[in-house]
């Protein structure tokens, strides 16, 4: 079963950002563009509600923010649903500890999901990733930071990502109204 998300990703800067944005519009196939707003939910896992241009959806990430791959749980909602899905958390005794708003680009390239994002107040970011299955996530992995290198991106370390996403989750509410 393809139930393992394998990904890679960068920060960027906005330059690197539009010239990846213009590769991918002329060398990838375009699926979408699209507008998220993510809450994070307090609690032991990657819990997590999205509405964004064409659903809403609970979300449940296994394993730890950042890593290289985790299992996934979608469960796919009407988009005016996503205050109810709020409400039912709250409800369940669960906090917000993020709100992220991010647009992103979204491609598909060989064979691989490209994203090409920019989030208030945290930044830009490419990231590609690849449903696998759990024998494959090493081998899917080496090929995806292979595709990162052929693209001029050099792989954005762990720890920066942990360092960077704490910072943002001490100081959201102060960055996103500062990048309006």
């Amino acid at each position: 079963m393809k139930n393992i998300e394998v990904e890679v990703r960068s920060f960027i800067s906005k330059e690197k950002y539009e010239e990846l944005l213009n590769f991918f519009k002329r060398k990838a196939k375009f699926l979408k563009e699209d507008y998220q707003i993510t809450y994070y939910f307090s609690g032991n896992n990657d819990l997590r509600i999205q509405k964004n241009n064409f659903f809403s959806k609970i979300w449940l990430k296994k394993g730890k923010i950042h890593d290289k791959y985790r299992e996934e749980i979608e469960i796919i909602c009407k988009r005016e649903d996503f205050e109810k899905l709020y409400e039912l958390f709250l409800a369940l005794g669960y906090e917000v500890e993020i709100k992220w708003f991010r647009k992103r680009h979204a491609f598909e390239w060989n064979g691989i999901n490209v994203m090409v994002d920019y989030t208030k107040g945290y930044g830009y970011i490419i990231e590609l990733e690849k449903m696998c299955s759990d024998e494959e996530k090493e081998s899917v992995y080496e090929e995806l930071k292979q595709k990162l290198i052929q693209l001029g991106v050099k792989l954005t370390p762990k720890e920066e990502f942990e360092k960077k996403f704490e910072y943002y989750k001490k100081n959201w509410k102060k960055l996103i109204k500062e990048s309006s």
